[in-house]
């Protein structure tokens, strides 16, 4: 029977196409292209239904069992038929069928029995064809992952590309179609669990500041979901702090909350609640779960950071009741305890260290006022609070993650209902802070008019500047609910609110006041017109435009023309310019002007703003503010304090003409003037008052758009001069500011305000990919902006500058106007980088290239140096001018810049010191410094001084500039105190000999007291060098002025003793005598304090910061932590020395200098506490050393020495097999992602992306390499067209990154680790699997051969396998210490699977014209490695490592060196142990000799014990005498001596004695601890024990999941590991029992099917 589908193409059906595709192997069916959809069984039965459709094919094929294999599964089937229909075909809402369905999925392949139905189909097709799916489907992992697995099958693959995208879409009404193009709204991801009509969320902000747009985003988050679920939404006052809690805050919060139309269905108080918190709090106490401590904050702080238990953590139950009685009575005593909850003090989650749950407070409460005397921690309230409200989702930004644990634990320990915890990104603004504290600050300091002012993020503050509460409440929806966390710039909501204002803002005009031209027009005559406010909405309105004879128009517009050019009056018409004069200065003063009105050509002409000055409408005078951010720096880091990025110029205002309208404009009105942006009336004009006889004028601030426009003073210079007459030469374009309307620029204090916000213009123009053109409009007037600031101040403009106070006068020299030789090269590398960006012609590009060349071949002519980017421009001093000639900005391009050059240097010389470079590169900086300074003193006549103003050299100099005759001579002294000074940090640094560095010292001090004897006062580093006593004290510059003489004293004696602290702390000296130095110092601060009342300040560099000082005691304090308190003595030393208390990994260098002072021993045990053992290890033993970027770690020389002796092993083995080295990119597109990602999901949530290239946002984000199967396969496709092209044996040494996680462990768990991932390619099955156990041996052989790491063999469960995979094999090591298994390499076979995803195709010789899809493998092993065997051989002395992958096999360590030994017995032992390097590096053992003699013998045991060298070969004077040494093994502490003609021998027999004896007592350990269980309760028991066991398993996933929750312990196995169940480890290729028939699970539920190993694992 031929059956026929007829398919509406405009509305495919989906399952039906998938059943026909399914059964058209069993059923003789054709399908073709209709009208309408129908099946045609024959004349008389025709189905027109879907699912009828289904059913009817299902049953045709019955042997396909797509309607389910009996009567239950049919009935199933028959329910998700009807499921799709109703709840998914056609719905506008998804979420709550999809919870369904995700539920239905979470344990399930298939929705129906054990294989395909057509249930999969008809969902799956429902969901295919809904347009919502696609966003809304990621929220369901069981949904999505069954979705996925699908898709990648060949019918549903066919079905999908041939007719999805001719699904019709879900109708929408033309009211929600334009309400789409309105609004431009973000994600809000569907909250899990949500019920319609049962959601409650709640908003809790504190009263004690107003409302920030973080808190608005918070705020309409909330009502967005409210809504959505026709649920409730709670606004709940946290007033938990009585101290923090004003009422009038309370009052502004809902006057805010008002203003973003939010409405709330009922308002609380945290207070509300206080009985029933209290309540609880006491209930805690009762069972144990809380404590009272009165241990001071400071030193409870303490505790936490270091782990330890409080005193009081263990008391009774009556302790902590009487105690918590004298905390509620308020008593003094009370008022030093706290309760805290009793948790975990080693969580390595700080919010789970046992933290405050009540406070004492005495202060009186806004609402319960003196009731209460305790009051709860917002932490504690909240959970509690949440629950007792019924709110069933708890909105919380994920700054409050590290929390949730703690929010679960309390509703836990209290047993009350869980609410849900929901996260979302908080909104992060550049240059901007949220904190109410650091808001309050500004406030406080009167950085702003209050908590309203224009500057500010609060609510109140954007709805001055400008912002629509529509604006806001769009931009907030078009954030959603995203958990991305990014920071944004301001530009993105003023675009927003753009859209909001321009098409309802009437136009008017304004004139900058500073530079008008008046233009005659002689026959326009008085009259006044009505035009339209806005142009292209009528609606707005209409106002009065006055014309007359008389014009005004821009200075700035007025010099862009030419004389007869015809411009555009704006509301007016053409008029074309007559004549135009000019002052002596070439500025503007006058133009006569013809009417043209007949004329309408507009397309080609200038178009100006313009007012008419007539008596009958005067112009209105206004303000216009443009207000700049209060913070200079785009993203404030932890580690910034916001003070040193304050914007002081933040607002600049300038004066201008109004148009007359503008007088009737009320307070709050939005305007756009023509050409300038969008401003709001802050302050209606008004007429002059009869008390102040002023009239007050209409001042108007200036709102963003989200990008730059061009501005009137922009004008037409770019325009086409075709109709000036070519003898008239047009002037040069005066540009100024393009970013927002400011003064035109007259003075150098306005100019340089112009080219900072120009230059901020500039900016926000690339950010927001301007068009080009428009962008180069505003480079060019930046440009313009930057001669106008020379020419005036004679000087070049540079980022960070300070503003100038005065401008010189104009250069003499013509030559002076253009560009110094730096700026002409800047500019046109600025001009390079520009074509390269934009993909310039090559011939462009190579020309601007050629021209960069060339500039700087001129620079270096001019100059003798290099030019470098960032360095201080340069200019030659011509010797051909003479003093009469030479200009300040000569002056300027050479000391300015020299001095510049020179600090930059120093700086760049002090963090080569404080980074501890290489010696070399240190003295080259240094060299170079010097020669800068030589350079400068030539160039000025004076030496450099830090923190001086760069000296001008004058030629001839006026006698108020001479100096009395003291002068010179103090001067000198000065000089030399600050060169010696230089000379001993020097010789400080290069670790130099005591007794030269006590020399230098000494002599810097007698130079200082010789100063001090000339000058009358201390040398002080940073002053300016003064000329006389007399002089110096009359300095305005001196910090002590104005001070008394007994002040005076006091400061210099501070700075003293400042002096001689800093000193015993470089030298290291004991710390009782620096403590007593520093406590001398407290006490003469506290002295100076109190005679002059102001904190003693060190008198630092002119413009410093006081960074530097505070880095330099950051590094102090960092180096105290790491070095501070002593060793305990260790045993076998030799010659009767005891080890010192030593240090942190001391490092193996070589330079000498004073003995190190610092903790070398490992603090904790491995048995103890194996996490701070093992971090211990890993940082003292110099393996890593942290980073500032989470989860990333550097890999220093010592573990990297292991790893690459893994990789050359493994390297050399897989070449023998044939296997070729080569290397894939590491980033890998979105596209090329998301279609590995429906196999692979396990990679989708640690995909880290690349957003952004400087400040630019990328098109699409690009992703780092998680793994690189999608990289290579591509490739594959196209180099595999035959079966002679296989097979592909590929490998690749590299490093990726995976994001996600919680705990990160070094080298165990990292984002970013190295390793190989091989990826190979056969014909066969057979090859492809003989492959996989060939690379799984040879990772075996690197643990157990390299490492000495025991490894079980075996594959891995379906649960566990690698998804995408076939089957995955696995080499698991075990660690004992811990208890848990660890994976230590796998090797998949991929099967078909991924070669018929990316087509790797060839044709199949045994078959012509027949494809055959490829086999597949990958394998790959990891830094993990280096982890795995720490853990396995470390003992408590730290690091113990194998031979074979060694760094050192053999240390050489001279002992016996006393101060009574003669040198020539000192220099024979340094020759011995010289011998024996040779000998063993020629016998090729690793060696090295330490020869350092700054630290003991006892020492170096030690440090090379920590490090785990294997052997430390002693040899001292009566070794020598009797011709031996003695060797110490590293694995066991036994000491054997050997004679010395059997060095090599005996050493490298010990070397593989040591390999075995690691391996053998690793793998009794193994042996010991995995063993086999036929039960559940031996299993369980066995487990409990820190073993691995094998168990009788059916290798079912949900048996799995089973055994993993059944197993789950209630306490972390160690601080900072999830409490887990056992998962599989492997199916032992080896197991220690045989099956027995019959065998049942250990579940007990399912026959077993083989032995599986489980365990807890890493």
């Amino acid at each position: 029977m031929a059956l026929n589908l007829t398919i509406n193409t405009s509305n495919p059906p989906l399952g039906a196409l998938l059943a026909a595709e399914h059964v058209k192997g069993s059923v003789q069916l054709s399908v073709e292209e209709g009208k309408d959809t129908r099946l045609h069984v024959s004349d008389s039965v025709q189905f027109s239904d879907v699912n009828s459709i289904s059913r009817y094919l299902a049953r045709v094929a019955p042997a396909l069992g797509l309607y389910g294999a009996n009567m239950m599964e049919q009935t199933e089937v028959d329910h998700w038929l009807e499921f799709s229909a109703r709840r998914l075909c056609g719905q506008p809402g998804l979420t709550v069928a999809l919870g369904e369905l995700d539920k239905a999925l979470s344990l399930r392949t298939f929705l129906v029995g054990h294989a395909l139905t057509l249930a999969d189909l008809s969902v799956w097709a429902a969901l295919k064809g809904h347009g919502e799916w696609p966003s809304q489907g990621k929220s369901f992992s069981h949904v999505n992952r069954w979705f996925s697995f699908l898709s990648s099958q060949v019918p549903f693959t066919a079905v999908g590309s041939k007719y999805a995208g001719k699904k019709a879409p879900i109708k929408k009404s033309s009211s929600e179609e334009e309400e789409k193009k309105k609004q431009d709204v973000g994600k809000f991801v569907d909250l899990p669990g949500a019920e319609m009509g049962k959601v409650v969320v709640r908003f809790p902000p504190e009263a004690s500041g107003y409302l920030h747009i973080g808190h608005a985003k918070a705020a309409l988050l909330n009502q967005h979901y409210q809504v959505t679920f026709k649920g409730k939404l709670i606004m709940r006052f946290d007033d938990t702090n009585p101290e923090k809690e004003k009422e009038d805050f309370e009052k502004v919060i809902l006057e805010d909350v008002a203003m973003l139309q939010i409405h709330p269905d009922q308002f609380t108080y945290t207070s509300d609640h206080f009985p029933v918190i209290m309540k609880f709090a006491e209930q805690l106490l009762a069972e144990g779960k809380a404590y009272i401590d009165n241990t001071p904050p400071e030193q409870m702080k303490q505790e936490r950071e270091q782990r330890t238990e409080s005193k009081c953590r263990n008391n009774t139950v009556e302790q902590n009741m009487k105690m918590w009685s004298e905390m509620k009575a308020g008593t003094e005593f009370g008022q030093t305890c706290c309760m805290r909850a009793k948790i975990d003090m080693n969580s390595n989650n700080g919010c789970m260290r046992d933290p405050t749950l009540y406070r004492c407070k005495n202060a009186l409460h806004p609402r319960t006022g003196s009731t209460y005397k305790v009051y709860p921690t917002y932490d504690f309230a909240c959970p509690i609070v949440d629950s007792l409200e019924s709110v069933t989702h708890a909105l919380r930004t994920t700054e409050y993650h590290d929390r949730d644990e703690q929010f679960y634990w309390i509703i836990n320990a209290l047993r009350l209902r869980k609410p849900y915890i929901w996260e979302y990104a908080r909104l992060n603004l550049n240059n901007t802070v949220l904190s109410k504290r650091k808001l309050t600050w500004f406030v406080d300091q009167g950085y702003v008019e209050g908590w309203d002012d224009p500057r500010f993020p609060t609510v109140r503050g954007v709805l001055r500047r400008g912002m629509t509460v529509e604006g806001l409440k769009q931009f907030i929806a078009a954030q959603g609910g995203s958990r991305s966390v990014v920071n944004m710039e301001w530009d993105k909501i003023w675009a927003f609110n753009k859209k909001v204002i321009d098409p309802i803002a009437p136009r008017y005009t304004a004139l900058s006041s500073s530079y008008v031209v008046p233009v005659s027009v002689p026959e326009a005559t008085e009259e006044m017109k009505e035009v339209v406010k806005h142009p292209k909405n009528a609606d707005v309105g209409m106002k009065e435009v006055w014309y007359g004879p008389r014009v005004l128009v821009e200075g700035a517009d007025a010099e862009t023309f030419s004389e007869g050019e015809m411009v555009t009056f704006i509301n007016w018409g053409n008029l074309i310019i007559t004549k135009i004069n000019k002052g002596a200065g070439g500025k503007v003063l006058s133009m006569d002007a013809h009417l043209n009105l007949d004329n309408k050509d507009y397309k080609k002409t200038t178009k100006i703003t313009w007012l008419a000055d007539t008596n009958t409408a005067p112009l209105l005078p206004t303000v216009c503010i443009n207000y700049q951010p209060l913070i200079s720096k785009a993203v404030i880091t932890k580690d910034d304090d916001f003070k040193d990025y304050i914007n002081k110029n933040s607002k600049l205002e300038e004066k201008m003409l109004g148009d007359p309208c503008l007088k009737t404009l009320k307070k709050g009105d939005i305007i756009q003037l023509q050409r300038r942006g969008f401003y709001i009336c802050d302050q209606p004009y008004e007429p002059v008052s009869p008390n102040s006889c002023k009239e007050s004028p209409c001042v108007l601030i200036y709102i963003p758009d989200g990008h730059t426009k061009e501005m009137p003073t922009a004008g037409s210079k770019d325009k086409s001069k075709s109709q000036a007459p070519s003898k008239t030469p047009a002037p040069s374009a005066k540009a100024a500011p393009a970013s927002a309307p400011v003064p035109a620029p007259t003075s150098s204090g306005d100019v340089f305000s112009s080219i900072v916000a120009q230059g901020e213009a500039v900016r926000q123009l690339k950010t927001a990919k301007a068009p080009k053109e428009e962008v180069d409009k505003a480079v060019q007037q930046l440009l313009s902006l930057k001669a106008q600031f020379k020419k005036q101040t004679g000087m070049d403009y540079k980022p960070g500058m300070p503003p100038p106070t005065s401008a010189p006068a104009p250069p003499a020299s013509s030559t002076d106007s253009t560009p110094c030789p730096y700026t002409r090269v800047a500019q046109q590398g600025e001009l390079v980088r520009k074509l390269k960006a934009e993909q310039a012609p090559k011939d462009q590009t190579d020309a601007a290239v050629k021209q960069l060349l060339a500039l700087k071949a001129e620079f270096k002519k001019l100059t003798g140096q290099d030019y470098k980017p960032g360095m201080a421009p340069t200019a030659p001093a011509s010797p051909a001018a003479s003093p009469a000639t030479s200009s300040s900005s000569s002056s300027s391009c050479s000391s300015s810049g020299l001095y510049e050059r020179v600090a930059q240097q120093g700086e760049v010389v002090r963090k080569l010191k404080s980074e501890k470079a290489p010696k070399d590169q240190v003295d080259a900086a240094v060299k170079q410094l010097l020669v800068l300074k030589a350079e400068y003193k030539q160039a000025t006549g004076q030496e450099y001084k830090p923190g001086a103003a760069p000296v001008q050299k004058s030629p001839a100099p006026t006698p108020a500039q001479n100096t009395p005759s003291s002068a010179p001579a103090s001067t000198g002294l000065y000089e030399k105190v600050a060169d010696q000074g230089e000379m001993v940090r020097k010789l400080k640094t290069e670790k130099a000999p005591k007794d030269q560095v006590d020399a230098a010292v000494k002599q810097l001090l007698a130079l200082k007291a010789e100063y001090k004897q000339q000058t009358g006062k201390d040398y002080k580093p940073g002053l300016q060098t003064p000329a006389s006593p007399a002089q110096t004290q009359s300095s305005s510059a001196s910090a002590q002025s104005n001070a008394s003489p007994q002040a005076q004293e006091l400061f210099s004696q501070v700075a003293q003793q400042g002096e001689l602290v800093r000193k015993l702390k470089s030298e290291k000296a004991p710390k009782d005598q620096v403590d007593v130095a520093v406590k001398t110092l407290l006490e003469l601060k506290n002295k100076y304090k109190t005679l002059t009342g102001q904190d003693y300040k060190p008198v630092a560099a002119a413009g410093a910061t006081g960074g530097e000082d505070k880095n330099r005691k950051e590094r102090e304090n960092k180096s105290e932590k790491q070095g501070g308190g002593g060793g305990k003595k260790g045993k076998g030393d030799k010659g009767g020395q005891g080890k010192e208390s030593s240090g942190g990994a001391g490092g193996s260098g070589e330079g000498q200098g004073p003995k190190k002072q610092t903790r070398l021993g490992l603090e904790a045990k491995k048995e103890e506490n194996l996490a701070d053992w093992y971090s211990q290890v890993i940082t003292k033993a110099e393996m890593i050393e942290y980073y500032d970027v989470s989860g990333c770690y550097v890999l220093r020389p010592w573990s990297f020495a292991i790893w690459e002796a893994i990789k050359d092993f493994f390297d050399r083995e897989i070449k023998k097999l044939g296997v070729e080295n080569c290397y894939f990119p590491m980033f890998v597109s979105q596209a090329a992602l998301e279609k590995e990602k429906s196999h692979i999901e396990d990679f989708a949530p640690e995909v880290a992306w690349v957003t952004r290239s400087g400040k630019t946002e990328l098109a699409e984000p690009i992703a780092v390499r998680p793994t690189s199967e999608t990289v290579m396969y591509p490739a594959y496709a196209k180099w595999v067209q035959s079966h002679r092209d296989l097979p592909i044996k590929l490998n690749q040494w590299c490093n990726v990154v995976r994001w996600e996680f919680k705990h990160p462990q070094p080298f165990l768990r990292t984002r970013e680790f190295l390793w190989q991932e091989g990826h190979t390619a056969f014909a066969t099955k057979e090859e492809a699997a003989e492959e996989v156990l060939q690379i799984l041996d040879l990772y075996a052989r690197v643990y157990e051969e390299l490492m000495a790491i025991p490894v079980v063999k075996g594959r891995k469960t379906e649960k566990e396998k690698f998804a995408g995979g076939d089957y995955t094999t696995t080499v698991e090591a075990y660690i004992s210490a811990s208890g848990r298994a660890i994976q230590g390499a796998t090797s998949h076979h991929l099967g078909q699977n991924f070669s018929r995803m990316f087509e790797i195709v060839f044709e199949d010789p045994k078959k012509p014209g027949e494809k055959q899809l490829a086999f597949q493998n990958s394998w790959g092993i990891t830094t993990r490695t280096i982890g795995v065997l720490t853990m396995v051989h470390g003992d408590n002395m730290g690091l113990v490592l194998p031979p074979r992958v060694a760094c050192l096999q053999v240390v050489i360590i001279p002992c016996g060196i006393t101060a009574s030994l003669p040198e020539q017995e000192k220099e024979a032992l340094m020759a011995q142990c010289s011998k024996y390097l040779s000998r063993l590096l020629e016998a090729g053992v690793r060696v090295k000799s330490d020869l350092r003699d700054n630290y003991s013998p006892g020492w170096k045991f030690n440090h090379w014990e920590l490090k785990g060298v294997p052997i430390r070969l002693e040899v001292g004077p009566k070794d020598m005498q009797q011709r031996q040494f003695v060797a110490v093994r590293r694995d066991s502490g036994e000491k054997v001596t050997i004679p010395e003609a059997d060095a090599e021998k005996r050493l490298v027999a010990m070397l593989e004695d040591i390999q075995n004896s690691l391996y053998n007592k690793a793998s009794n350990d193994l042996k010991t601890h995995m063993v086999a269980a036929d039960t559940m309760e031996q299993f369980q028991k066995d487990l409990d024990q820190g073993k691995i066991v094998q168990i009788p398993f059916c290798g079912g996933i949900e048996c799995e999941d089973w055994i993993k929750k059944t197993t789950a312990k209630d306490q972390d196995l160690e601080p900072g590991a999830p409490s887990m169940g056992a998962k599989s480890l492997c199916i032992p290729f080896s197991p220690l029992k045989t099956l027995q028939p019959g065998q049942m699970c250990v579940s007990g539920k399912e026959p077993a099917q083989y032995y599986t190993l489980f365990g807890r694992s890493y």
